[in-house]
């Protein structure tokens, strides 16, 4: 189709309305020429018996009934090549580092192609991050999506670099690449993140996307889509193994309400719309492994909770169709901790399927299990602390108080480019279980202190 429709009969917020001319498609890409002879991109949101909504991804500003519209055939498509390594895009996909356009091998539809859940491998595989609250007790495995629920001032962003420059398969020769989308944020944090990615060579391995604060909230919404489409492509066509990082999922649920309200649609919790569970699942859910193929897809979002709260419908339902959960903490990150999370509230429910013998090490389980026990129960006695004082505590309730902050100045902190092994993890974690009474490591088979504990191994 390349007739132009000169059709348009109202502008609201992002959105044009036309009538509706000839048949066209959900989600086609639209051509707007305006009157001063420049052209912005749209795509079709919703097509009636006789009008057309479409979103304008550079603002409705400049548009008028003059503007002619001119509908593709075809829905939004990502250039994509190998090349696409080492280089940082705008949101919409076009280049933002000063380099040429890429040259694409293929055009690959950003909706991406549903997963037929037979053909999914159950993940197994661990990936070492580097953190050992990740690692040690919330461990990511490959093909899983895991989300870091943070809040607003909290160093999320810093976590997630981090991630992206250690996270690797131990003693792996696979090919690992990360795809890195950050939506609706600033320029300060835009620049930061690009000096980061260069300044460590992690830009080497690496796909950015960036879409800005002043960029319209509509390319918001097709910005993680395009960096999904990247990690599918070298993933299932170059082999690789690929982690996918986004931040911030709650921008992109506000520009998910932004559009809902522009089309007056009936709004569902908190004013979001009602189907924003299924949006997100369909972003979620193309992280995995599929038989026969041995590239993965792996995910980490972030998401930042409105006025910390768990139970906010962006956390809630990424709670639901997640594999776990990694919680910021406010209260450690005032203690001065980096990374501030807080193992307690966290989960990686694939965790079981990717440590143990052969893949971290037989004792990790076992480990785990004790750190957060003993963790669980310092952090009660501290509650207990506060209303009887510490004196009256048993000796045995002190040492499980003392482990509590050897636990978080230990354990948990680290430095920003610290890179901790697996085995470094589990180190860290013996040194600290062995200033416990052995009395006390009730969920570690004895076979393991045997092997592990500092005061065997010393004999």
């Amino acid at each position: 189709m390349t007739k132009e429709y000169k059709t348009i009969t109202e502008i609201a917020g992002p959105l044009i309305f036309l009538e509706k001319t000839e048949p066209v498609g959900y989600g086609e890409l639209v051509h707007i020429n305006l009157p001063d002879g420049t052209t912005k991109r749209g795509q079709v949101l919703d097509s009636s018996a006789d009008v057309v909504a479409v979103q304008v991804f550079e603002g409705t500003g400049g548009l008028n009934e003059e503007s002619g519209v001119v509908f593709s055939g075809e829905t939004i498509k990502l250039p994509v090549s190998k090349d696409m390594l080492g280089r940082i895009l705008s949101g919409s996909g076009e280049p933002l580092d000063g380099g040429p356009s890429i040259i694409p091998e293929d055009r690959v539809d950003v909706n991406g192609a549903s997963m037929n859940p037979y053909s999914r491998m159950p993940p197994e595989d661990f990936i070492q991050t580097g953190i050992s609250t990740i690692d040690g007790t919330n461990t990511l495995v490959r093909g899983q999506k895991l989300p870091i629920f943070s809040g607003s001032g909290l160093p999320h962003n810093e976590i997630a670099l981090q991630i992206a420059r250690q996270a690797k398969v131990p003693g792996s020769d696979e090919d690992f690449a990360v795809v890195f989308a950050a939506m609706g944020i600033t320029n300060e944090e835009a620049q930061y993140f690009m000096q980061d990615f260069e300044k460590t060579g992690a830009l080497e391995r690496a796909v950015v996307f960036l879409n800005l604060a002043d960029d319209p909230a509509v390319e918001r919404i097709v910005t993680p889509r395009m960096a999904l489409t990247a990690a599918e492509y070298l993933a299932y066509e170059h082999d690789m193994h690929v982690l996918v990082i986004l931040t911030d999922i709650t921008n992109y649920c506000e520009a998910l309400r932004q559009m809902g309200a522009a089309r007056e649609e009936v709004p569902g919790r908190r004013g979001y719309p009602g189907y924003m569970y299924t949006d997100l699942a369909s972003l979620y859910e193309r992280a995995g492994v599929i038989k026969g193929l041995k590239g993965s897809v792996t995910q980490f979002s972030i998401l930042t909770m409105p006025g910390d709260d768990i139970t906010h419908p962006i956390p809630d339902l990424s709670g639901y169709i997640t594999e776990g959960q990694i919680v910021v903490s406010r209260e450690l990150h005032r203690k001065g901790i980096y990374p501030p999370i807080n193992v307690l509230p966290s989960l990686s429910r694939l965790m079981n399927s990717g440590i143990g013998d052969g893949k971290t090490r037989d004792d990790h389980k076992a480990v785990s299990d004790q750190m957060y026990a003993g963790y669980a129960e310092g952090r009660d006695l501290r509650g207990l602390v506060a209303i009887v004082g510490k004196e009256a505590l048993s000796e045995r309730d002190q040492r499980i108080l003392e482990f509590a902050d050897l636990f978080e100045d230990r354990f948990v902190r680290q430095g920003r480019d610290e890179n901790r092994t697996i085995e470094d993890t589990l180190s860290v974690s013996w040194e600290i279980l062995s200033e416990l009474p052995e009395s006390l490591l009730t969920r570690i088979d004895n076979k393991y202190i045997d092997k592990y504990h500092p005061a065997h191994k010393s004999n």
